[in-house]
């Protein structure tokens, strides 16, 4: 079993999600009282959107690729961003460090073409849903066609993400907005939804609809585990 790296705390409320299905994942492998082999950075979610709002992202990949740096140091046999969004400096953590980097995109793009599916809906935040970082990815890598719901939803998904969300507030009026939000992405015919955000999934469940939903959080996790346990 190799030590996985997590370069977390964006937000914290996430990134104990990955601690959880990392561990869980061990005990179903190895049973008794086995647990993942961990290390955690876990930075202060304000200075990271700090660096977000003032269009500031060469110094927030800097901090991040620091902080992976470390996490090498200290013995990681490979890095994991719990974040769908600061993927957009993946490829400045990436140079900076000599272990696997494992794409969250990449985690989602190959569960989605197991599945056979070809259009799909992304949610996110506005630089998730809108920019190219990862929408391209999934495009040049995975042959999707990634549809981003309207201006005035991906607005109110970008909202709640940082204002509930984040903060460890989920309602039921955040959830039925959003399952009508996923309603309408079906309308213009995708095949299933990435929950883009790794907090969207702690709102919306599988079983809150029958379209078939890809918890990004638990498939980075899920292809962390395989890479630690491969011969």
């Amino acid at each position: 079993m190799k030590t996985i790296g997590l370069l977390g705390g964006m937000s914290w409320e996430s990134t104990v999600l990955y601690y959880q299905l990392l561990n869980q994942g061990v005990r179903e492998r190895l049973g008794g009282l086995h647990s993942a082999k961990i290390l955690l950075h876990s930075v202060d979610f304000a200075e990271i959107e700090q660096f977000q709002v003032n269009d500031q992202w060469l110094e927030a990949g800097a901090q991040l690729a620091e902080a992976a740096s470390g996490l090498e140091r200290a013995g990681a046999d490979m890095i994991l961003l719990c974040s769908n969004l600061m993927h957009k400096v993946a490829p400045v953590i990436e140079a900076k460090i000599k272990v696997p980097f494992l794409h969250i995109a990449d985690a989602a793009g190959s569960a989605i073409k197991v599945q056979g599916l070809e259009k799909i809906g992304l949610l996110g935040t506005c630089y998730t849903m809108e920019e190219d970082f990862y929408r391209q990815r999934l495009s040049d890598e995975f042959d999707l066609d990634v549809v981003i719901p309207n201006e005035e939803d991906r607005k109110y998904i970008h909202q709640v993400i940082f204002d509930e969300l984040c903060q460890g507030k989920f309602t039921e009026e955040s959830r039925t907005n959003y399952l009508t939000i996923i309603d309408k992405l079906r309308e213009h015919g995708v095949q299933g939804v990435i929950l883009g955000c790794t907090e969207i999934p702690l709102l919306v469940r599988q079983e809150d609809t029958d379209l078939p939903l890809f918890n990004t959080a638990a498939l980075h996790a899920q292809y962390a585990l395989e890479l630690s346990f491969a011969e």
